[in-house]
């Protein structure tokens, strides 16, 4: 399985937190309407079948189903998609949930969406490269894929663990390993393994003093990255 047991215990830990936008999760509340409509605009969610790749408690796969789309979140850690169903309850906005790997659903439904997302999780496993094939057999020809993650330079050190972690506290310590992030060059590299194209680069940038997100063109920290699968 690709998959870190401590990384799925340390988010199956929080994973009661989810949905308090005041909790260890604020930062995905706070980017996700970024990311949200950055990928409506590259790719219109509304009655498209779209796959949320380590959905974890459901923050993106809901509002993509606001927009229309037809969603399927999947994660490995069962308390997230418990604290997911849940919501999905609640909310009365519906979105299937399946604990099972992106290897596995890519071997099942293969070729079966128009849009795969994979938001900030591949900095979270041991074989991202392995994840970026998956999403690209779980998408149609002529598919859209989208990946965000983190790159990894002095500066990514500095602002997403020091920073974020340590100075900010936006996260709790220990959320990311260093190590583990990717860099552009390498991320682009998996999807021409994977045979997608990259379409368009968007980097993810925080104001520590007006404790705003916003999206632009420096990729150093925060990065994301639409593809497209051949037709």
């Amino acid at each position: 399985m690709n998959a870190d047991p401590l990384e799925l215990k340390k988010f199956s830990d929080l994973a009661h937190q989810w949905w308090d936008p005041t909790s260890e999760f604020r930062p995905l509340h706070e980017i996700n309407p970024l990311r949200l409509d950055w990928i409506n605009s590259q790719a219109p969610l509304a009655g498209k079948k779209v796959v949320d790749v380590g959905c974890g408690g459901g923050i993106l796969a809901e509002s993509m189903a606001k927009k229309g789309a037809d969603v399927t979140g999947i994660d490995l850690s069962e308390k997230a998609l418990k604290v997911a169903d849940l919501h999905s309850l609640e909310s009365g906005v519906h979105v299937r949930y399946e604990l099972i790997a992106a290897e596995d659903l890519a071997a099942r439904e293969s070729g079966s969406f128009d849009i795969v997302t994979c938001m900030e999780m591949l900095e979270h496993v041991p074989d991202p490269a392995s994840i970026v094939a998956a999403c690209a057999r779980l998408a149609k020809p002529g598919g859209r894929i989208f990946f965000s993650t983190i790159n990894r330079n002095p500066k990514s050190y500095l602002h997403a663990v020091i920073g974020a972690e340590y100075i900010l506290r936006l996260l709790p310590k220990g959320t990311h390993d260093y190590a583990k992030f990717i860099t552009p060059a390498e991320l682009a590299q998996f999807t021409r393994l994977a045979g997608l194209s990259v379409d368009a680069l968007k980097g993810m940038g925080f104001n520590p003093f007006t404790k705003i997100y916003s999206l632009n063109s420096d990729t150093s920290v925060n990065y994301l990255v639409a593809c497209t699968k051949p037709a």
